[in-house]
């Protein structure tokens, strides 16, 4: 078993960003059914909301053992979902196992992301999906996130330039356009580093209502996250 202890602090913050969830959760839900794998599932703040009626099975795999058990507190008595500290490579004898993958703001935590995508398409059955979403654009990338562990920020390109092979590319869009601006203002005006908490609760209060229809207007060509989606191929 690999476990890998966390070394950032923002969890608990950003797990009040209810909003940016459930759009998250509307855009991938007829991905998220089945059989399906969150690797690195955090405080479960992504899970609670994620987690939809088609799924027979949701296995919350953390490699810091600390969040791994209190993500098992939290979710012992609340099927289908299950958790296992570990990384994908611990899940070799699963192959062919899930009908979805799901990194959620982990894979810029990886530093090879590419041979981690490999190893997740090899779990995944013919037509299963591997969904990623992830903080977008480098010329964003702060003191604060090198301080929670982050190796690098996606564009489109980037992102696609990882594919695992065997997979075909379903979807790829830019999210948050509104948080967007707000973060390239920052980045230009503000100087702020760790964002506090009344920040992220104005982001999703104020910021992440606009993008729902903003994201829409602009055919999902600007965003401060990108999101991709490939299709296991067979």
């Amino acid at each position: 078993m690999s476990e890998r202890a966390y070394i950032g602090d923002e969890l608990p913050v950003f797990a009040k960003a209810v909003n940016w969830k459930r759009y998250v959760a509307r855009l991938l839900r007829s991905y998220l059914k089945g059989n399906v794998l969150e690797v690195g599932a955090g405080l479960g703040a992504n899970t609670a909301v994620f987690c939809g009626s088609e799924v027979g099975r949701w296995l919350c795999l953390e490699p810091d053992a600390s969040l791994a058990a209190a993500l098992d507190g939290r979710f012992r008595s609340t099927p289908p979902i299950e958790v296992r500290c570990g990384t994908v490579a611990d899940l070799r004898r699963e192959a062919k196992t899930y009908d979805a993958v799901l990194y959620s703001d982990v894979l810029e935590h990886i530093e090879d992301d590419r041979a981690e995508l490999e190893r997740a398409a090899c779990l995944l059955r013919p037509g299963g999906a591997l969904i990623v979403v992830a903080p977008a654009h480098m010329v964003l990338f702060s003191e604060f996130d090198a301080a929670i562990g982050h190796f690098r920020r996606y564009t489109k390109r980037t992102l696609a330039a990882i594919a695992p092979p065997g997979a075909t590319l379903r979807e790829l869009r830019y999210l948050d356009a509104a948080g967007l601006i707000a973060s390239a203002a920052n980045r230009l005006f503000l100087r702020q580093g760790r964002p506090a908490l009344r920040q992220v609760l104005f982001w999703d209060r104020c910021l992440v209502p606009i993008s729902r229809l903003l994201d829409r207007i602009l055919l999902y060509a600007l965003g401060k996250s990108v999101c991709a989606v490939w299709i296991k191929d067979g």
